[in-house]
């Protein structure tokens, strides 16, 4: 019996149970990740994932991941075995470079050889966003920075541990190179921990059921993983379809904007889905271009958003989905040394609205419309220095305070705690409470933008507003800030969400608008106040249902005379005197005119 017999021969209740486990040991591992590192974006906002690959680099599993970070794994550890010969059990490597498989240099990657029998067997990797990479400016995010060499620290693949110790002159890089070096190392050794339960759980599943069993496992796995995607696009339309999401602009690096179309092809017959974004511009002087892992990356989450969420996110349902890209390409391949630092974000999030919306010129109930992107000062990177204890000590962080909304979908609202569309729902949300313990920040509001969201028979998620200052000196304020100026679109007659916006508040209560790329110096007399974007609609508002209606109303999230000029629903005041309902006579009378 071939190997491919045997895999499709498999017991489904055990692959049932070991599917589960590979899940159960990657909770475990992002769990440790969570409780034990030191950067809030990490413990507070969740921005990390973990994944288990085969030895030869395919994805096997990943568990509430954030799907920029785990759609190209495989590029990841790939580089490792190129560069090692000598691979063996203890060792682990750490790989920030976005020209060896990385998404982008802050999204740091302990990869793990996982041994049975001395064989290779797996890959268990950990990523984690770093807040702080070294760069000359405090944040990670540099939309400026035409080259690598102004992004800060890269770990080019390199071997950090050997017989399951640090190598010091590695780690010493780090501790050297980083501002925070007690974060940093933190956040490296969180990362370790994990990887190193990941091995022991793969070990006791081997010393379970046997290396052959594991195998055959494996294989069965992907191989469902793979009649799942085929069966799920044989059931789309045959055609061609593309779409254009404009990035706004970007002065200096893309004046007028940067327009990112994606073409979608469909063959039902052969069960495959085809992406091109050979049609896009060449790398911009800037950070926004995307890495390979990116680019690639991006494609499956806009595809995978458009299929049977039930189907396994492994190498054998990727393997229906073909990717062309280019070299030199903004989203492609990028030419060495091209910046790369904006890369998860940004025209990322552009590329993935552009490929799920092509999804929507199918007809109705395909696709989405576009997700609001990243991403305001309200996920700006703030530093300074902490003096509350009495003592200097600097910080930078990431806050996740002000979430972009979701696109309205087929039969749903967007999603309000969407991020953007390379998270998709997964980054969550800062604790106020947890921010302000850790760090010298004040609160002052955080609440859904009334009137925001991209009106839909199903709507986009509306906006976050909010506004925030330091306890504790001046600080520095950090953000890239797409949907200023083009918003999430709505697709089949849905509205755009509303933009995103910041500004600058004085003591005395005025505000001044910023720009949407800005460094923003704030004494702690001053307030930044941010607006993120909101989803665009999915359908035409006259079609929504008047009861749901009446509920964004009384939720705050929509005026009533918004509901009356847009959606056509006139209200009547609740027998409470603060609720509305729906006054079933007039909203007959409006739609009908």
């Amino acid at each position: 019996m071939t190997a491919r017999n045997e895999a499709a021969d498999f017991d489904p209740i055990l692959l049932a149970v070991l599917s589960r486990r590979l899940e159960a040991i990657i909770r475990e591992m992002s769990n440790t990740v969570m409780r034990a590192s030191r950067s809030a974006v990490i413990t507070n906002a969740r921005d990390m994932s973990c994944g288990i690959l085969t030895y030869d680099h395919r994805l096997i599993c990943v568990e509430e991941a954030m799907p920029i970070h785990v759609s190209a794994l495989d590029l990841t550890t790939g580089p490792i075995t190129e560069l090692f010969d000598d691979v063996k059990e203890g060792d682990a490597f750490f790989n920030n470079s976005p020209y060896l498989g990385v998404t982008h240099h802050a999204d740091m990657t302990l990869c793990v050889p996982v041994f049975a029998d001395n064989e290779p067997l797996f890959w268990v990797l950990a990523r984690s966003h770093h807040a702080d990479v070294g760069a000359p400016e405090p944040t990670t995010y540099l939309p400026y920075a035409a080259t690598l060499y102004q992004e800060g620290v890269h770990f080019p693949c390199v071997r950090i541990q050997e017989n399951f110790c640090d190598k010091e002159d590695i780690v010493r890089i780090g501790l050297h190179k980083i501002r925070s070096p007690h974060i940093w190392y933190g956040d490296y050794r969180a990362q370790v921990g994990a990887c190193r339960i990941g091995e022991r759980r793969l070990h006791e599943l081997v010393a379970r059921y046997g290396i052959s069993t594991i195998r055959e496992f494996v294989e069965a796995w992907l191989q469902y993983g793979e009649r799942r995607a085929t069966a799920a696009i044989r059931e789309l339309p045959a055609g061609t379809w593309r779409h254009t999401s404009t990035h706004d602009p970007i002065p200096g690096v893309a004046d007028a904007g940067i327009p990112i179309t994606a073409e979608v092809s469909v063959d039902p017959d052969a069960g495959r889905i085809s992406v091109d974004l050979r049609d896009n511009p060449d790398c911009v002087p800037g950070g926004v271009n995307l890495s390979e892992a990116c680019a690639r990356g991006s494609c499956l989450i806009g595809v995978f958003y458009n299929l049977d969420s039930t189907i396994p996110h492994n190498a054998g349902s990727a393997n229906r989905i073909d990717i062309h890209l280019r070299d030199g390409c903004v989203v492609g391949r990028p030419t060495f040394p091209a910046g790369t630092s904006v890369a998860t974000t940004n025209v990322n999030d552009r590329l993935i609205n552009a490929v799920q919306c092509c999804f929507a010129k199918m007809g109705i109930p395909h696709g989405l419309a576009e997700g609001g992107g990243d991403f305001s000062s309200g996920m700006g990177v703030v530093s300074g220095v902490d003096d509350r204890e009495g003592e200097s000590i600097p910080y930078v962080n990431q806050f996740c305070v002000g979430l972009s909304g979701g696109p309205g979908t087929h039969d749903y609202d967007g999603w309000l705690t969407y991020e953007a569309p390379n998270g998709g729902g997964v980054l969550v949300l800062d604790s106020i409470e947890v921010d302000e313990a850790q760090y010298p920040i004040l609160m002052e509001s955080r609440r859904v933008a009334t009137n925001s969201m991209g009106a839909g028979c199903w709507n986009g998620a509306p906006a976050t507003e909010g506004a925030y200052r330091s306890l504790s000196g001046n600080c520095a304020v950090f953000y890239c800030s797409d949907g200023d100026t083009n918003p999430a679109q709505g697709v089949f007659g849905g509205h755009a969400g509303a933009p995103s916006g910041n500004w600058r508040r004085s003591a005395n209560g005025d505000s001044e608008p910023l720009p949407s790329f800005h460094e923003a110096r704030l004494t702690s007399a001053e307030s930044i106040v941010y607006r993120s974007a909101a989803g665009g609609g999915y359908g035409e508002p006259e079609a929504r249902n008047p009861q749901s209606v009446a509920e964004d109303v009384n939720r705050k999230w929509l005026s009533e005379e918004r509901a009356m000029s847009v959606y056509k629903v006139a209200l009547l005041k609740a027998a409470n005197g603060i609720d509305f309902t729906v006054d079933e006579v007039g909203t007959r009378r409006l739609r009908d005119s």
